[in-house]
């Protein structure tokens, strides 16, 4: 398999890490669709939202907590933020691993 997420992951593709712990990597996105817009995955391979097991699902839990950290990080946290999960291709994914966007910097609307 070749991810460019798990390569990313695994240092072998170079890019500005955010944030980093055990279990997650935050980065800038290439093609930012706001000032700050900011990809945060599970270094572990997982392909979409549709393919977290049961016993994954509290990920998504301390996903979300170390996005309020980089929120604050990053200056959005008071203005305000959004999240989004692409899942599958019809939903926009296209990147083939899970991941959570992090917008702000700017009003969104609806």
């Amino acid at each position: 398999m070749d991810c460019v997420f798990c390569n990313i992951a695994s240092g072998k593709i170079p890019t500005t890490v955010l944030y980093q712990d055990d279990e997650f990597l935050a980065f800038p996105d290439a093609h930012p669709q706001a000032p700050t817009h900011i990809l945060i995955i599970p270094k572990k391979h997982i392909q979409s939202l549709n393919h977290l097991e049961d016993a994954e699902m509290a990920m998504i839990g301390r996903m979300v907590k170390a996005v309020k950290k980089i929120a604050a990080d990053k200056g959005v946290y008071e203005s305000g933020y959004k999240l989004v999960i692409n899942t599958g291709k019809e939903g926009g994914q296209v990147i083939q691993h899970l991941h959570l966007h992090l917008l702000g910097g700017k009003l969104f609307k609806g």
